[in-house]
């Protein structure tokens, strides 16, 4: 049984994207050459890699997710001698980063920069990705490598710690409690609460209060981490956040308060995840060095400035 090294390059594509078309379009073929490799696939193997979903592209099969993580290795072992051939760095390959959306403005400039310095031939792909689709493209090998926080990640996920975070409150800089040095759980509890409508995210904001014995009233679910400021900012409620940009402005302009909890809360953790079921390619263990490293050296949210 054989494949040829184009074939798995069409099946990867079509997996990271969850798209023929995408996959097409970003190797600059046609989109029958894509199906046509994922068709030779089958009939060799005789089990489907994708099943296709109306409307909503392909998904891979149980066997589909194990043939990708297979195809993957191979084709990095392929740039390992394509680079040791022509004599240059030995890390190169592809590498398909899922960030959390929050996190990714942040961090994925910086990191991706840092890793074309020391790592030129490695080609870098972002997916910006909520909590539950990430935890969904990590198990099907659709993204190598996930940067985010330590929530809604599937069983079998690895975890390399780069920073923890404690939480903070959100105001609007003329809510009366902005004046405070510090601001309680239970202030909180009393101001209507706007949350993120991501599962993961408000449940465990929620669970922030329900461990201290408060049920704040949600007054907002916003799909968006700035629309969620941009509302405390206008003085619509308040927010708990682990995120903080550079600067304590909303996108409207309006000034924001960001104040340290007084109640002792469990630190968050910014991680790197990866399926511990696979074997890490030379691009994705180099990545985690240099993401490592970056964070060493740089203070992670600190106050802002403006």
């Amino acid at each position: 049984m054989s494949h040829s090294l184009s074939q798995l390059r069409y099946a990867v594509a079509a997996a990271r994207h969850e798209s023929i078309s995408a996959a097409a379009r970003e190797l600059n073929v046609s989109q029958p050459s894509i199906s046509v490799a994922i068709s030779q696939i089958e009939e060799r193997t005789g089990q489907k890699l994708f099943v296709r979903q109306r409307g909503a592209g392909i998904a891979l099969t149980p066997f589909g997710q194990a043939f990708i993580a297979k195809a993957k290795i191979v084709l990095d072992d392929m740039d390992d001698l394509d680079a040791l051939a022509r004599g240059r760095a030995s890390v190169g390959g592809e590498l398909v980063l899922g960030c959390f959306q929050d996190l990714a403005p942040h961090f994925a400039p910086a990191l991706i920069r840092r890793m074309a310095e020391l790592h030129p031939a490695v080609r870098i792909t972002v997916s910006e990705e909520r909590f539950e689709t990430l935890e969904k493209r990590l198990g099907d090998a659709a993204v190598d490598i996930a940067l985010t926080y330590d929530l809604g990640l599937p069983p079998n996920a690895a975890r390399v710690l780069l920073s923890q975070l404690a939480p903070h409150a959100l105001l609007a800089a003329s809510h009366k409690l902005a004046k405070r040095e510090a601001v309680s759980l239970a202030d909180l509890a009393g101001e209507p609460l706007i949350v993120t409508d991501q599962p993961y995210s408000w449940q465990h904001m929620l669970d922030l209060f329900r461990a201290h014995g408060h049920s704040p009233s949600v007054a907002a679910k916003t799909r968006s981490f700035e629309l969620q400021r941009s509302l405390v900012a206008n003085g619509f409620g308040v927010a708990v956040s682990y995120t903080r940009p550079a600067g304590d402005r909303s996108y409207d302009g309006q000034r924001l308060a960001c104040k340290p909890l007084s109640e002792a809360v469990p630190l968050q953790r910014i991680i790197l995840a990866y399926d511990a079921r696979h074997r890490l390619s030379k691009a994705a263990s180099a990545f985690i060095e240099v993401a490592k490293e970056w964070f060493s050296q740089h203070e992670v949210f600190s106050p802002a400035r403006d």
